[in-house]
């Protein structure tokens, strides 16, 4: 089957405002910012999205996010975008602050078809108990708060310990970034950019990978394939120009003459 679709807006062109996304990436590093910008550019609104990360403030899902496209947000770390942060305290925009592990596994769990699971994480914190601010007023209350969950204690390895049941996570649409792809949906990532692209493609209902280098089927070795064809449905191939395209998050180097 021929997944592949003319271009970035006809891929997304059916994502309703309202959707969930689920959003491959972390930090600025292998998210898809081709499909980010067709949704900017489509003028879909009043989004969730489940992604580590909301980008920058003028790059990634932070494009989104300044437009205020994006009514919720569940992410783990959301420290490099000031207008997240104002929006955030300000009433703007609801927040599910997640730990990153537990986040992963809620994403690998949906698209597992495991409904949820127990995990140490978080327990005896408000993780667990509830109380997390998801949503302020623009006075600066807490309007909506996590609920409690359910927590068991097990013993491991002979160890008793608190768990916290933590939900599986089902995004009506996943939105990743692969190195390799073909027209069957088979993806291949390439080092850090692997990221949580796995698991959004994973947990996305329909999934669209854009794909910086588009191969013919049978071209993939089986062995090297990190994203299976049966959870793809949509396949969209980036010019040179858009491949070449990615953005450095917060560049770090040494003074001229240093080190030499």
């Amino acid at each position: 089957m021929d997944k592949v679709v003319a271009s970035a807006a006809d891929a997304v062109a059916d994502i309703p405002s309202g959707a969930t996304l689920s959003v491959g990436g972390f930090g600025l590093c292998g998210i898809p910012a081709v499909l980010i910008e067709a949704l900017l550019e489509a003028g879909t609104t009043d989004l969730e999205a489940v992604s580590n990360n909301c980008g920058v403030d003028d790059w990634g899902l932070g494009r989104l996010l300044a437009e205020k496209r994006l009514r919720r947000m569940v992410s783990s770390y959301v420290g490099e975008n000031k207008e997240f942060a104002r929006q955030y305290l300000s009433g703007e925009l609801e927040v599910e602050l997640t730990p990153q592990g537990t986040l992963a596994e809620r994403m690998r769990a949906g698209g597992s078809g495991i409904p949820a699971f127990f995990t140490a994480t978080g327990g005896g914190t408000q993780v667990a108990e509830g109380g997390l601010p998801w949503r302020y007023d623009d006075a600066g209350n807490v309007v909506v708060a996590s609920p409690p969950k359910e927590t068991r204690e097990f013993t491991v390895h002979g160890e008793t310990r608190e768990y916290v049941l933590e939900e599986a996570i089902v995004a009506d649409f996943g939105l990743v970034r692969a190195w390799k792809g073909d027209r069957h949906g088979n993806l291949v990532y390439r080092d850090s950019a692997r990221n949580f692209n796995p698991l959004a493609a994973m947990c996305g209902r329909v999934t669209i990978a854009e794909v910086e280098h588009l191969v013919e089927p049978g071209e993939i070795d089986p062995n090297d394939v990190h994203t299976p064809g049966v959870y793809v449905q949509r396949v969209v191939a980036l010019t040179p120009e858009q491949a070449a395209d990615k953005r450095i998050e917060r560049r770090t180097v040494r003074p001229r003459g240093e080190g030499a």
